[in-house]
């Protein structure tokens, strides 16, 4: 927790007074149904122990399998904004980190991805699709000092099922009073407040002047002390073109105008030129470009050698198009490091975060969607013998996963049983 002269992976030149330590789902019944399933509504605790300690890795994959007609079903598109991902440090009343769990990390709009950077990864066989799996990895350091929350909730109408490992350690030692505590934050904006979204991009008449900031899109408005390393934005473009050319401006500690750092383009704020390319790496990149779902795309700028430090408080923001002229999707996971207390954050009604549907991004035709034609009594029969077919289908699903999850919390609340017995031990 200290660091290492010797770099990035110096800690593994030091032997440390550690115990690694894992919660996942793995079946403890010995068999092989590794996953937990999460009921709508229901909150799940994947993680709840004492520190001091440090979470180091977090793999995930998650699917919500919806039965659509009596041998149809398919996932919800949207279900990577209806699981919502909230971590608590330290006993806090509100979570240090909460935000849909697909923006978490990195996929924009529900959306499948294939990319690497150094805090976050995806692998998927389906890139570019609603609701597609996903092999999801987080690599940031996650300190707690008394305690460590980490949960999953289910906002979706139908039961989610879950695989998860929660890699962390646990120290001897307190945590040294300058330990920052992970944070990230959730916003967004459909559409951005723009003034000229019929205004061709880079021409004349878009070339108006910005010089209070006001407008600009807000990434992230922390107070504290910390530093901010980061951030994901994903973009509708309903527009077409170019959907960029606003410069990032982030004012530190109360500074009005100008900002404290002034960009010169949303390209250039994600370390990119000439708008954005498809590629991903270690600190800028694209999860999800545009060229591969149009017209929507993800792309991310880690500030892990030059953090954005921070005293009292700090205001990361955007241009949406220059001078705030085009009116577009915008949101944006912001992730930065701090000490307790935080300002709140807030994710707002589902319905306000659910993805917008292009003419190719609208969900396939369902059966039971397609209206009755022209039947005869013995095709009637059959239909209504199909619909009760599928309504006892349904009801045996529906109950299975209420007994998984029955077992699954009943797992969970032995562990805590586990974790306190061992506390008063020590």
């Amino acid at each position: 927790m200290n660091g290492s002269p010797f770099g990035l992976l110096g800690d593994l030149t030091r032997i440390q007074s550690a115990r690694t330590r894992r919660s996942s789902s793995y079946d403890r019944t010995g068999g092989n149904h590794d996953a937990w399933t999460i009921l709508p509504g229901e909150t799940r605790p994947l993680l709840d122990v004492d520190g001091p300690g440090c979470v180091r890795h977090v793999w995930m994959t998650l699917n919500m399998r919806r039965l659509r007609w009596h041998d149809y079903e398919d996932r919800d598109p949207d279900f990577y904004r209806k699981a919502v991902l909230a971590m608590y440090w330290d006993d806090e009343p509100y979570p240090s980190v909460l935000a849909p769990l697909g923006d978490f990390f990195c996929l924009g709009h529900s959306l499948s991805a294939n990319f690497c950077s150094l805090p976050f990864s995806s692998s998927t066989q389906r890139p570019g699709q609603f609701g597609a799996g996903c092999a999801l990895n987080c690599y940031l350091p996650m300190p707690f000092g008394r305690s460590a929350r980490i949960e999953v909730t289910n906002e979706g109408d139908w039961p989610l099922t879950l695989y998860f490992y929660i890699d962390y350690e646990t120290l001897d030692q307190p945590l040294p009073p300058d330990s920052a505590y992970l944070h990230a934050a959730w916003r967004r904006e459909s559409p951005t407040d723009g003034w000229g979204h019929d205004v061709r991009i880079n021409s004349k008449l878009a070339d108006a002047a910005n010089t209070t900031g006001e407008g600009n899109y807000v990434i992230l408005d922390a107070r504290g002390q910390g530093h901010y390393i980061g951030m994901n934005l994903s973009v509708v473009n309903l527009a077409g073109g170019w959907w960029g050319e606003g410069d990032d401006m982030i004012f530190i500690d109360g500074r009005k105008w100008p900002p404290t750092l002034h960009g010169t383009g949303s390209e250039d704020c994600f370390n990119q030129a000439w708008g954005m390319q498809d590629n991903a790496f270690l600190f800028n990149g694209c999860s999800l470009h545009e060229s591969v779902r149009p017209p929507y795309s993800t792309q991310y700028v880690f500030h892990l050698t030059n953090p954005v430090r921070f005293r009292e408080s700090v205001r990361v923001t955007m241009e949406h198009g220059h001078a705030n002229h085009l009116a577009n999707d915008w949101a944006s996971t912001a992730y930065w490091y701090q000490l307790e207390p935080h300002r709140r954050v807030t994710l707002g009604k589902l319905k306000h975060r659910l993805p917008l549907r292009s003419p190719l991004g609208s969900e396939s035709i369902r059966p039971d969607s397609i209206p009755d034609g022209p039947a005869t009594e013995e095709m009637t029969g059959n239909r209504r013998q199909a619909k009760a077919d599928f309504r006892r289908r349904l009801n045996d699903y529906l109950q299975q996963c209420a007994a998984r999850a029955r077992r699954e919390q009943d797992w969970v609340r032995e562990d805590r049983r586990d974790n306190r017995r061992a506390k008063e031990e020590k």
